[in-house]
């Protein structure tokens, strides 16, 4: 059934009155996809990568990889398009080496080096709503002070002013983010890094109870807010010398997704240093290992006693297919596509 003509006629109006396409139809709207992290685990629970247009929330205690991850997904999708620019508010020190180390082109990186809140607030959303960049990262809230807490003297109370400007900030942001259905118009990949605190006073079935700097407003503004913690250290073993400790076994959650649902887990493999029994280069994922766990798990790679079936291939043990992906990119990319096919769209898996 058609839109009536009244309503048609209240929808031109509106538009003259506030702007061409204040008011769309929801089929008019045009779905962007997100941002690939380049990590397949991430990917598949986070519905397919990092939101297109949205605000992210990646929380952590310290070490657990926060950085990294975001690092990662920015030299992913340089390596997809190398003028693939990011504006970094840098709260806490940018390190150069370790981003370049990660595979980022930081010539394509603008750094703001600012703990100032206000100040980092408004340069980014100057920038979301420029639609200059196509990424924009701020690392990490805590490290932010607002004004009127820098004014005040270090015996002085400054409770919750952090959280208020933080709502303020994103009830602008949505103006500034907004995107209409155009196809010219520039998706911008929107995160910010937080750390876990110990809530004081709470109580928690699992242990202390956690909150995040900020205030409790910020949560209903994010998009997806995804939890990185480290599982384990992974030690690397030395002829006649022991053990050295290589990297680290990471763990995502999803804490909200509105996108793919909350409360989705996965674990990967990163790897700080080099890796020779594995194959990995310092800065990596175990990528290998994380094709041939979801490749089985949604069958895209089909086990059959000692054999393993990809399309119209088949190894014969575990070794040779895994000798496979390490060598061959194309089946990498190729394993990688048709997990995420099975895990979002399973009927075209099935056909």
């Amino acid at each position: 059934m058609a839109l009536t003509a009244e309503a048609l006629a209240l929808v031109a109006q509106v538009n003259k009155r506030f702007g061409a396409e204040t008011m769309i139809t929801a089929a008019d709207m045009r779905w962007v996809p997100p941002f690939a992290s380049g990590n397949l685990p991430l990917d598949v629970i986070l519905g397919g990568g990092f939101p297109a247009n949205k605000w992210t929330e990646i929380i952590g205690f310290e070490s657990s990889g926060k950085t990294t991850a975001v690092h990662k997904t920015i030299a992913h999708q340089q390596s997809k398009n190398p003028d693939f620019s990011t504006l970094w508010i840098a709260a806490e020190d940018y390190d150069t080496d370790w981003a370049q180390q990660l595979g980022v082109n930081t010539e394509q990186v603008i750094v703001a080096e600012t703990n100032a809140m206000e100040e980092a607030y408004e340069i980014m959303l100057e920038f979301a709503a420029s639609r200059s960049v196509d990424a924009i990262v701020l690392d990490s809230y805590p490290a932010l002070v607002p004004d009127e807490e820098a004014a005040k003297a270090m015996d002085e109370l400054s409770v919750s002013l952090g959280a208020r400007v933080t709502n303020k900030f994103f009830r602008k942001a949505g103006k500034a983010s907004k995107r209409s259905h155009l196809i010219e118009e520039r998706p911008t990949m929107g995160i910010v890094i937080n750390q876990w605190r110990e809530k004081v006073g709470g109580f928690s079935p699992q242990g202390t109870p956690k909150t995040t700097p900020g205030g409790l407003g910020k949560n209903f503004a994010y998009y997806t807010r995804l939890e990185v913690s480290r599982a384990e250290f992974l030690d690397e073993p030395i002829p006649g010398k022991g053990k050295a400790r290589v990297g680290q076994a990471m763990k995502f959650k999803t804490i909200k997704n509105k996108q793919a649902g909350p409360q989705k887990t996965a674990e990967t493999h990163f790897y700080w240093a080099d890796s020779p029994t594995r194959g990995i280069t310092a800065g990596n994922w175990d990528v290998v290992r994380d094709l041939m766990t979801w490749g089985v798990y949604y069958d895209v790679i089909r086990r059959r006693g000692r054999y393993f079936d990809f399309g119209d291939r088949t190894w014969d043990l575990k070794d040779a297919i895994i000798d496979s992906l390490r060598g061959e990119l194309d089946l990498q990319d190729d394993v990688a596509a048709e997990v995420l096919k099975a895990a979002f769209h399973p009927e075209e898996a099935a056909a």
